[in-house]
């Protein structure tokens, strides 16, 4: 086991089940099949250098680990724990950390500039701070990084909102805890991000062309068209 680690949180792909704030403009399955080519791009963008980090995945739900298992052949992965986002993302920490990392980060993969880059300057942050926050757009986070489990930052909190990221940096100083915040990227969770995020989005579809015309399609009949 590394002294660093990464913590990849990442669904099985079930049209429907993912995406699913996409949906209403994309449909169920050309939303799962986004959801699989980001989730794709992060696990290839994070890749580490030998020696750099070790990656751990997690995946939900449990049920699925034989799909995961058949979808991501080669990769470490793991189920998450039971409970909320909050509870899984602890849980996921105490796992890196019992496994002997001195210092972890986690993502998800909803941003598709999330890099092997990002989270080894995460880690390095972490020699003059306790926590190293990447903030997402939304006003939630793409990474973070800490040097010790700090449960009392995930329990609790109201996820899926634009106060999760100020609640943890409140969380944060209310414990005396040092933090640096690393540069802003976008989430691709809305119709905006979408569009945001599209040029990006589109260069990672290149070896999908099917699924890249029909979300093209979807977002020039979509109001306000791309």
């Amino acid at each position: 086991m590394s002294d660093r680690a990464l913590i990849v949180f990442l669904k099985y792909p079930e049209s429907g089940a993912v995406k699913t704030r996409l949906i209403p403009l994309l449909g169920a399955e050309t939303a799962a099949g986004l959801y699989r080519a980001l989730c794709e791009e992060v696990l290839r963008t994070t890749v580490p250098r030998p020696g750099e980090y070790e990656r751990l995945v997690f995946f939900s739900p449990p049920g699925a680990a034989e799909a995961v298992r058949a979808w991501l052949p080669g990769v470490r992965l793991l189920p998450q724990s039971g409970g909320d986002l909050g509870a899984r993302m602890a849980a996921a920490f105490a796992r890196a950390f019992g496994r002997g990392a001195e210092r972890a980060a986690i993502v998800g993969t909803d941003s598709p500039a999330v890099s092997r880059e990002t989270v080894a300057g995460a880690l390095d942050a972490l020699d003059e701070a306790d926590v190293v926050v990447g903030p997402s757009e939304d006003g939630g986070y793409y990474l973070l990084a800490l040097r010790q489990p700090r449960p009392e930052l995930f329990d609790g909190m109201a996820w899926s909102t634009p106060a999760v990221l100020e609640a943890t940096l409140a969380r944060a100083g209310e414990a005396g805890l040092r933090v640096r915040q690393i540069a802003r990227l976008r989430d691709v969770d809305l119709p905006g991000d979408l569009r945001a995020e599209w040029p990006r989005v589109r260069r990672l579809l290149e070896a999908r062309p099917e699924l890249r015309q029909q979300i093209e399609e979807r977002l020039a009949r979509a109001p306000g068209g791309r």
